[in-house]
């Protein structure tokens, strides 16, 4: 892949994040918890393929991508495992906004992951830029 289109496909994938975040954020004044839930995800998903994109390899399935993560940047250090956690809670958040019946996201938890998305977005961004 040419450097330019991977630097495009980055900061692309990036400034997704930050749409996400920003989406988010609007969803919690707004107590659009579902939404709020969903757009944590998505915000952490991109983040994570922004990784993808500066190593030139790209998953299918979410599985991949956060497997592939995990492995390469937090199991190695690279990423403070505190953001493995953040994985796991966004996706179980969405999953179980989207698909359990009577689930309610809590509001206190959403912004204590929003902040912690915030984090990873800072990480991300400081490891691309070295």
């Amino acid at each position: 892949m040419p450097e330019q289109y991977r630097n495009d496909l980055i900061e692309y994938r990036l400034e997704r994040a930050r749409e996400c975040i920003n989406d988010m954020e609007n969803d919690l004044i707004d107590d659009r918890l579902y939404s709020a839930a969903n757009r944590l995800y998505y915000a952490v998903f991109n983040v994570m393929r922004s990784l993808l994109a500066h190593d030139g390899v790209d998953f299918r399935k979410h599985k991949g991508v956060i497997s592939y993560v995990r492995g390469k940047f937090i199991k190695t250090g690279l990423i403070d495992t505190k953001f493995s956690d953040l994985i796991h809670d966004a996706e179980a958040l969405r999953s179980d906004s989207d698909y359990s019946d009577f689930y309610m996201p809590e509001k206190r938890e959403l912004e204590e992951q929003l902040q912690l998305a915030k984090e990873f977005l800072v990480c991300v961004e400081t490891i691309l830029s070295e």
